[in-house]
């Protein structure tokens, strides 16, 4: 399930150009990026 939601986070992401590859690899070389990745995930509210 979290392979899956990286995935799309990856594939959503327009600002980065390149394959899912070099994506992938610069969220892990840069912080900033990484945290733009994870700042596109929707809160999920209670009911």
């Amino acid at each position: 399930m979290i392979r899956h939601l990286a995935v799309n986070l990856l594939t959503q992401e327009k600002s980065a150009h390149g394959d899912m590859r070099a994506k992938r690899l610069k969220a892990g070389w840069d912080n900033c990026y990484l945290t733009l990745l994870l700042a596109q995930v929707p809160t999920l509210s209670r009911k």
